[in-house]
């Protein structure tokens, strides 16, 4: 099943910040806007699969 979630991104000197904010916690950083969009998906991937695992595991609250 695949997502959609809205993020923001801004630029910050020579960087661009990006965050989810329907996902708290998913946050990056990236030289263009691509890296960041690209990290951010990694990130949320990787945050989602572990709150399933906790689940699945039954540790999560």
């Amino acid at each position: 099943m695949e997502r959609t979630f809205e993020a923001t991104i801004e630029k910050r000197g020579r960087w661009y910040i990006g965050w989810v904010d329907a996902v708290p916690g998913a946050f990056s950083q990236g030289r263009t806007i691509k890296e960041v969009q690209e990290n951010l998906q990694e990130a949320i991937q990787l945050m989602l699969e572990t709150q399933r695992e906790l689940r699945d595991s039954g540790m999560a609250g």
